[in-house]
């Protein structure tokens, strides 16, 4: 029976749980003079990118090969997408090299529970358009957790474009699960309606956000927008940006990049200590290690929610 990891759903808290804490060990390993471990020797993991990417292209590759596996990368600029390959028929490719494992990041929502139906391989979601990215929360929890010991019980703001974002989708998931109390914020023009269904408060204000223990910004997509959402990035920024005038001495700030400096951030803030960005960008490779090893390697599977 193949193994996937689609969506943060597709794991209950003690399956969280479970990769955070075979996420630090990895992480120690990493601090090593020799990083590699050879749980995932001869297997080959396939990283299949449909769109830009520079922190989890690069780190899921750093974690398949710190697990000694063969990795292949597949960009589709340059690939035979380029000459009309559908994603069925480059899965089907890419399948008969026997892959243990698929990363798939898409525009498209969906598309990785296709390749799943389309493989025998394992598939990991690194992004689906505008649905989730699990890995990318999953490495949030964790930064998160190294510095504060856990996440039950924090207050945490997500502002920004919460419509085009998949990490807030995740993200609201991941923390919730884990014991946290989650509000988005942002232009009600970028707030999804019903998105409280997905166990969060959401407000059009930033009234109250000195109340939050973490504040998380998210990018403004321009890519995904086909219409104005906002006046203007001026406007927006003047409303919504997070410097060190609305972040509180004791806040936490967390981004998952690429960040847009002087729209939904501060050059102030993004350069501050309280900033967790460099930790999260740490956090990925031994958080994708994990994931590769659980799906690969840990004998049984992950911990579906109830």
């Amino acid at each position: 029976m193949t193994r996937h990891l689609i969506s943060i759903d597709d794991l209950d808290r003690a399956g969280i749980e479970r990769i955070l804490d075979r996420a630090q060990s990895f992480a120690e390993v990493s601090g090593r003079e020799i990083k590699k471990v050879p749980a995932l020797r001869g297997r080959t993991v396939i990283n299949l990118f449909y769109e830009a990417s520079t922190r989890t292209s690069s780190s899921f590759e750093l974690a398949a090969k710190r697990l000694s596996a063969d990795v292949v990368n597949v960009r589709s600029a340059g690939s035979s997408v380029d000459k009309g390959e559908s994603l069925r028929d480059t899965v089907q490719t890419l399948s008969a090299y026997d892959p243990a494992a698929i990363v798939i990041r898409s525009p498209h929502a969906g598309a990785a529970q296709l390749v799943a139906r389309w493989t025998e391989a394992s598939v990991i979601n690194a992004g689906d358009g505008k649905h989730e990215h699990p890995t990318q929360a999953l490495l949030d929890v964790f930064a998160l957790r190294q510095r504060l010991g856990s996440v039950d019980g924090l207050s945490v703001w997500i502002v920004g474009d919460v419509l085009h974002s998949r990490v807030a989708r995740s993200n609201i998931l991941a923390f919730g699960r884990m014991g946290a109390r989650v509000t988005v914020c942002g232009p009600p023009t970028l707030l999804p309606p019903q998105i409280e269904a997905l166990g969060c408060a959401a407000t059009p204000s930033l009234d109250g956000v000195d109340t939050a223990d973490v504040v998380y910004v998210l990018r403004m997509q321009h890519e995904r927008m086909r219409e104005s959402f906002v006046p203007s990035l001026r406007e927006y920024a003047d409303r919504y940006q997070i410097d060190l005038r609305r972040l509180g001495p004791e806040q936490l700030l967390m981004h998952a990049g690429p960040v847009n400096r002087g729209v939904e951030l501060s050059a102030d803030a993004t350069d501050s200590p309280r900033a967790l960005i460099g930790e999260q960008v740490k956090a990925g490779v031994a958080v994708r290690m994990a994931v590769l090893y659980e799906l690969l390697a840990g004998g049984r599977m992950l911990e579906l929610a109830a």
